[in-house]
């Protein structure tokens, strides 16, 4: 399993990791590889990554036009290189619309910034608060119980 994080609005709030973070990505490092995707808007995403001691993956914006299309770009590189394992992006604005829409699974992070409309009606699952997010993951049957037909 990958998993694919957006970092402010979704993991960070005003550039600072929210609390419980770190210690749920550290459970799932245990059984996935995870990486944070930012415009580093912050400049903050190398500290970050350190910390949490997972991937950080800047969004190269100026290559493909805009931020959303660079994330969906990234989700298709990582995708060809690992075929056989399931991806879930987490997020919460615009620039995630098409990286929640394509991925295996798609959850959109209300949180404290809000969530972009289109970002959220292509999504899979919506959550008010990134633990609530990363809990699902952790927690399978919670995520059974809310995508079960």
């Amino acid at each position: 399993m990958i998993i694919l994080l957006d970092l402010n609005g979704t993991i960070a709030t005003d550039g600072r990791i929210k609390e419980g973070v770190k210690e749920r990505l550290a459970i799932l490092k245990e059984r996935a590889e995870i990486y944070i995707l930012s415009a580093d808007t912050f400049g903050t995403l190398e500290d970050i990554s350190k910390h949490l001691n997972v991937k950080g993956l800047k969004v190269e914006k100026e290559k493909y036009g805009s931020e959303k299309l660079a994330k969906l770009k990234i989700l298709e590189e990582i995708k060809k290189q690992n075929s056989n394992k399931k991806i879930i992006a987490i997020g919460n604005g615009n620039n995630d619309e098409l990286l929640l829409k394509n991925a295996d699974l798609g959850i959109c992070v209300i949180g404290d910034e809000g969530a972009y409309s289109k970002t959220i009606i292509n999504s899979d699952i919506v959550v008010k608060d990134i633990k609530d997010a990363l809990d699902l993951i952790i927690k399978e049957n919670r995520l059974k119980a809310t995508i079960r037909d």
